[in-house]
């Protein structure tokens, strides 16, 4: 990168961090954010506060880095609403909102929330700490999507919230107590819809849609979904008659027909419903999968008298590979948001598009783990883990708007260029790079799957994106 263009690059990063770090206060506070943010974009393997403090140069303070992450006392909610806002205006069409979690391993025992849990990270029962995010992905009205962390919850075990002592050497604040993870992916999305975020449907996986109660929570919120599930789920092709609590069914009326599985349900489909379909470009070509979809009304507390009202329509989306003996995955969604109520049937490719969005997260959190160190903060109390994560987040961002610039510019030289050149160069931009299929581990492999390089070696004080953006072709 050139002087004048680093420079230039440094400047954008100012006027983003101005935008962002109003509500911090204290001048010293704001410049604090503005060296620790540096620190993250700079190029090396490790992101704690030591070695970034090098990094950073003789002007860098490692007792007021420290201080400014796990003890100053701005609200990193604030923060969070402030890069939402961002986000929304720079990809204004919403696509997605992702619920998911992410996993920190860990070797001490003193980290707030760390225990012996599901470790994604490392594919096994270990020790670590596990967060719930919220992630958006929008468009730009020029056709770059882009994507931001709109918020975090860290998910504290019970041995953390029924122990005084270990919570407050983790200055855990005294009105957090338990919560599931479901319970905190719905308080993230009821304060994504207060601050009044473009809607969009909700993805996550099956953790979170095998819960009835969460896709009723969803519903009441207004938000469209599509949530993986498992094919144990039992459920009715034909509307159940909506019962008041206590209420027996009228003699007379037809029997009700037995719940069937979702997988009794997706055998049962003629083979003509079956259709395949391209979901998505990936580093090796088109990824197709072969779909159907139904209407159905989930069976969850019906013969117990539960849940005995309306039932809502939802549509399963299952996808069965050819050749192979079971279908491969379920999804339910929920769409009368953004069809209406009485919507007709959806098109099967709309379904397959929305279900198989949700790669955009898996990748969020590569680039936030592999190039911002997200999971290398080595603090141990409540507010410093959630500085920390507002503060890569906002890292994340930034190269998030510095692509969308990039992408821009780069649009613009293409149309420019005569129609004969366009073919030979457009595979150099970097919004016509392919996404990666996170699923595939061919994929993972693949050169071109690994998360961009972001600093530019000659500068000293700022990473952005890939030396190949920076100086196109």
């Amino acid at each position: 990168m050139r002087t004048r263009e680093a420079e230039a690059c440094s400047r954008r990063l100012e006027a983003f961090l101005d935008d962002l770090t109003g509500s911090m206060g204290r001048r010293e506070r704001r410049h604090w954010a503005g060296e620790y943010v540096r620190g993250l974009l700079l190029d090396g393997e490790r992101k704690s506060i030591l070695p970034m403090a090098e990094r950073l140069g003789p002007e860098a303070d490692v007792q007021s880095l420290r201080q400014f992450v796990s003890q100053s006392p701005w609200d990193c909610q604030k923060v969070q609403a402030a890069m939402a806002k961002k986000a929304a205006r720079l990809w204004p069409e919403p696509l997605a909102w992702e619920i998911d979690e992410t996993s920190f391993p860990k070797a001490g025992h003193l980290s707030v929330g760390v225990s012996r849990q599901y470790c994604g990270a490392l594919g096994k029962i270990a020790n670590c700490q596990v967060a719930v995010t919220l992630n958006y992905t929008g468009q730009s009205q020029a056709g770059h999507t882009g994507s931001a962390a709109l918020g975090w919850r860290l998910f504290l075990p019970r041995e953390w919230t029924e122990d005084p002592e270990r919570r407050a050497q983790a200055h855990v604040p005294e009105e957090v107590g338990y919560r599931t993870k479901n319970q905190l992916a719905l308080e993230l999305l009821r304060e994504t819809v207060e601050r009044g975020l473009p809607a969009a449907p909700v993805l996550a996986d099956s953790d979170y849609g095998d819960d009835y109660s969460f896709r009723v929570a969803l519903r009441e919120l207004g938000c469209a979904y599509a949530v993986a599930v498992e094919p144990r789920a039992k459920a009715w092709v034909e509307a159940p008659p909506a019962l008041a609590p206590g209420e027996r069914r009228k003699a007379g009326t037809p029997a009700l027909a037995a719940a069937r599985t979702l997988e009794e349900i997706a055998r049962s489909l003629p083979a003509g419903s079956y259709r395949t379909l391209t979901f998505r470009e990936g580093t090796k070509g088109a990824l197709r999968g072969r779909f159907a979809r139904v209407a159905l009304w989930a069976a969850h507390g019906y013969t117990q008298r539960q849940h005995r009202g309306q039932r809502a329509r939802e549509w399963l989306l299952v996808e069965w590979p050819r050749g192979a003996e079971a279908p491969l995955k379920y999804w339910l969604l929920w769409l009368e948001p953004k069809l209406g109520a009485d919507h007709p049937a959806p098109k099967l490719r709309e379904l397959a598009l929305l279900a198989k969005r949700r790669f955009q997260v898996e990748q969020d959190y590569r680039e936030l783990k592999e190039e911002l160190g997200l999971d290398h903060y080595e603090g141990r109390h409540w507010s410093g883990w959630h500085h920390h994560v507002t503060l890569a987040s906002m890292a994340h961002l930034f190269l998030g708007v510095e692509r969308r610039r990039l992408a821009g510019q780069s649009r613009r030289r293409t149309q420019k260029k005569p129609a004969r050149q366009r073919r030979s160069t457009t595979r150099h931009l970097p919004h016509a790079k392919p996404a990666a299929d996170p699923q595939s581990s061919a994929s993972r492999s693949h050169p071109s799957h690994r998360p961009m390089s972001l600093v530019p070696r000659p500068l000293p004080r700022l990473r952005t994106t890939t030396q190949e953006a920076l100086n196109p072709v």
